[in-house]
């Protein structure tokens, strides 16, 4: 056995052989696969093997488009059948709500590429006969898709791998992570068989890798207790049963019709397809139990659980409603197996938080579907630095270090059951929560905040009414404007006319103070540095130059700077971060101290024309009535100050593009200073804003959001913000943004869209010809300009202003118009007002 290798991957199901196969594809020659078991002995053996594209995810649905084109090669390149069935996918609708989740979904599809149609019931009933179309809507079809032989296309790709140099051994476990400071050695134990069990032997080896990734589906507990970290995927019971064949499908197929595709009845909660001459049913039941919380026994190997019928009647009987034929058809085979699920039901993909060369390729619940394009994408990232497309949605480090086994399983268990619950672009799922909440939570509640999660943290979407009954949130929610969207346009006028007051104790904040903070920030991002007391906003790019992540740079001293980022991105920042810095020190020698205090600062932002008057009846100052002026306290700056009995370090800056200060306070003392501005502010008339309003806001002025205009596939230039980049110094990753041009363009449109509906920022663009041209990035609505506003990306020469193209919005074209960038105030005045 070879002890050094270039690439370690743990893991032999479809997802491992693909990254190893990748990975070797990439140019690595020099990789090995290690399998506990035999290949496919985990969930891969069991699984039903469809190839959904239907994804809400811009990443997910390339990683899907990826496997489904990547399959269909691997017989021509490896000699074996991968078994791929391309019978289409077919997923139906019983209401028109259903049908908009389509539409919506629809768009996105399009800017990947990934080709659809729409039918009616009658077209499904004259192409399937079998199929009972009673009260359908419609549905979308996909041809080129549908299911595939999961044990023949790990093979396949297996065979692919050794053909290209990695090897692959079985029956060894990962029993130990250890890294030296240059590469990892992993401690492997020899298995054996025992009394049908598979358990370590007393042969032990050591390999040395210079980067490892783990695959390790239901395993993935054990794989993070060995390396100290913590990885929210844990498997969740799916059933599928296999009846005897079907005299009726028997009959017609003998007629020589063709297989159907992939049924899915979304609102029934199953998807059908042929296997033999009957059906398999695979329903996503509600109670589906989490199994392995703590680790797989090592008497489980590839073994099922028993089958609960009971808790899949129901949807066995709408099998029966919708395929009448299959009514009196016995059943052949069952199977109740773990598949590994994550919160949201994407799987992590990427570096291990705060490890070194660790990748981790984990929590795949449609694992045959993703194995392909996961391998590709990873294989990227390790070989070139960067994926082709923004993996950050995917990220690992999405959830932080606060949580926990038993709120992962509650996450999982939920996300299980919301397979086929409707995907609104605003749903805010409830299980596990509130868990993070700031001390002005319950206050906030009383005044009706409805709240949405970001980095684990509640945080107001926006405010409801204080009668509103108790399933409000949930009716609020919608793919057109739903029930909040009112309360959210009369917050955002609030902001714009007069004051509001915004929660934003989400925002990531790190401090980087010692000898060496200023001249690493400088080399670390791409603007020039604030002089003392001033702010700046700057990015860290890539190795690639696109945006890694997006700061506002607070300087309080020489070399004494407080950091501020995204809310839902605190852990990925926070782990980006403290690697240069180690990075940095190890090259110069030179102290760099980084901390998070993200959860001793919480944060209010107070916007508007009449915020500066708020805040004068609360300073405490000599000369109160000119401590928040401009030749006092100019924008962009920062300043400590007192409000009250609160002492804040107050930064003149509004995200919502109005007159306002974000007041970063001891969290402890929230609740007084959240008292004391809305007493103050009430003679104002003073409204707490959520952050919808604050989104449709932003956009009003142009102002680029982390994980939407800006990300891993776009460079600061690309993005349009030359005023943040200091090309008159070096930074990480200068030359490959230089050496990568402007391939699109982002900007602002606004939009004559329809009267109920605004995009949600995931709409295909076009141009009046008909030519598909970019996509938006953000949407919403605008309270200045009183219609739809956008902000995406396009072909650099359609990015001017007065360019008429045309958006896709719930499958229809709608006129948008190229605006300037910061339509609202173009010129910062409100946001300067002296006072």
């Amino acid at each position: 056995m070879k002890t050094h290798v270039k690439a370690l991957v743990v893991g032999g199901g479809a997802v491992g052989t693909s990254i190893a196969y990748h990975l070797a594809k990439a140019g690595w020659d020099d990789v090995m696969l290690l399998e506990r078991d035999e290949l496919t002995s985990g969930s891969t053996w069991h699984a039903a093997g469809l190839l959904p594209y239907f994804n809400m995810s811009y990443a997910t649905t390339h990683i899907h488009d990826y496997s489904i084109k990547f399959y269909k090669t691997l017989e021509e390149e490896t000699g074996l059948d991968a078994g791929f069935f391309v019978v289409g996918n077919l997923r139906m609708a019983q209401t028109d709500e259903r049908m908009d989740e389509y539409r919506v979904y629809a768009t996105t599809a399009e800017t990947c590429g990934v080709p659809y149609e729409w039918m009616t019931p009658e077209q499904i009933k004259e192409r399937w006969p079998l199929i009972n179309v009673e009260g359908l809507k419609g549905a979308i079809y996909h041809p080129t898709d549908g299911y595939i032989n999961p044990a023949d296309v790990t093979m396949a790709m297996a065979k692919g791998a050794r053909q290209r140099g990695v090897v692959i051994e079985r029956k060894w476990q990962v029993d130990g992570y250890e890294w030296s400071g240059t590469e990892w050695k992993v401690t492997i134990t020899k298995m054996v068989e025992k009394g049908g069990n598979l358990v370590p032997s007393d042969e032990q080896q050591v390999i040395t890798a210079e980067h490892v990734v783990t695959a390790t589906g239901n395993h993935a507990q054990r794989t993070a207790k060995l390396l100290g970290i913590k990885i929210p995927a844990i498997p969740v019971e799916h059933q599928f049963i296999v009846t005897e064949p079907d005299p009726e499908l028997v009959k017609y197929r003998e007629a020589g019709n063709e297989q159907h595709p992939v049924i899915r009845d979304a609102d029934a909660k199953w998807y059908v397809r042929e296997e033999r001459g009957g059906w398999i049913l695979g329903p996503y039941e509600r109670n589906a139990p989490a199994r392995f919380q703590y680790g797989v026994p090592d008497s489980f190997r590839a073994d099922l659980f028993p089958l609960d019928l009971e808790r899949i009647e129901e949807e066995y009987m709408s099998m029966i409603h919708r395929l009448p034929s299959s009514e009196t058809v016995g059943l052949k085979d069952d199977f109740n197996g773990p598949i590994c699920y994550t919160p949201d039901g994407n799987p992590l993909i990427g570096p291990a938080p705060g490890l070194r060369n660790m990748w981790l390729a984990e929590g795949f619940s449609f694992g045959i579907t993703a194995a392909g394009g996961a391998g590709y994408y990873l294989a990227q990232m390790m070989v070139d630095g960067e994926a082709e497309i923004d993996m950050a949605s995917l990220d690992p480090k999405r959830y932080g270090d606060w949580q926990t086994v038993e709120w992962a399983v509650e996450k999982n268990e939920e996300a299980y059951e919301h397979v086929y619950i409707l995907h609104h672009p605003d749903e805010e799922r409830p299980a596990a929560r509130p868990l993070r909440t700031s001390p002005a939570y319950d206050r906030q509640a009383k005044l009706g905040a409805q709240f949405g999660w970001a980095g684990g943290w509640e945080r107001p979407n926006y405010y409801g009414p204080l009668d509103a009954p108790e399933n409000f949130d949930h009716d609020a929610r919608s793919f057109r404007r739903g029930g909040w969207w009112q309360y959210a346009v009369d917050e955002a006028k609030a902001i714009r006319e007069g004051v509001g007051l915004i929660d934003a104790t989400a925002f990531a904040k790190h401090t980087v103070k010692g000898p060496g903070a200023t001249e690493f920030l400088d080399q670390f991002t791409c603007n020039k540095l604030p002089k003392v007391g001033r702010i700046n906003l700057t990015y860290a790019l890539t190795s690639k130059g696109t945006t890694r992540t997006e700061y506002t740079i607070v300087r309080n001293g020489e070399n004494n700077y407080y950091l501020v980022s995204a809310g839902a991105w605190a852990a990925y920042d926070s782990d980006f971060l403290q690697k240069a810095a180690e990075d940095f020190m190890e090259a110069t020698g030179k102290l760099v101290i980084v901390q998070d205090v993200t959860t001793q600062w919480g944060v209010f932002a107070i916007a508007g024309p009449k915020s500066r008057d708020v805040l004068k009846k609360l300073i405490r100052d000599a000369e109160p009535e000119t401590a928040l002026t401009n030749k006092r306290f100019p924008w962009l700056s920062a300043k400590q100050i007192e409000l009250g009995m609160v002492p804040v370090n107050a930064i003149r800056v509004a995200y919502t593009g109005e007159l306002g200060w974000e007041l970063h306070h001891p969290i402890e003392m929230q609740n007084h200073l959240w008292d004391q501005l809305m007493a103050a502010g009430e003679e104002f008339g003073i409204k707490p804003v959520g952050a919808r309003a604050q989104n449709w806001l932003r956009q009003e002025k142009s102002y680029r959001a982390f994980g939407n205009e800006l990300g891993r596939d776009a460079t600061p230039a690309e993005a349009d913000l030359p005023r943040f980049i200091d090309l008159s110094k070096d930074f990480a990753g200068k030359e490959a943004m230089e050496a990568t041009g402007i391939r699109s363009k982002c900007c602002t449109l606004l939009i004559d869209g329809p009267a109920d509906a605004d995009p949600w920022g995931r709409e295909a663009l076009y141009t009046p010809e008909g030519e598909r041209v970019g996509r938006l990035t953000s949407g919403g609505y605008s309270v200045a300009f009183e219609k739809s506003i956008g902000m995406g990306y396009v072909k650099p020469e359609l990015a001017v202003e007065g360019t008429k193209l045309k958006v896709k919005i719930l499958d229809e074209l709608w006129d948008a118009v190229v605006t300037c960038d910061s339509p609202y105030d173009p010129k910062n005045e409100t946001i300067r007002k002296d006072g």
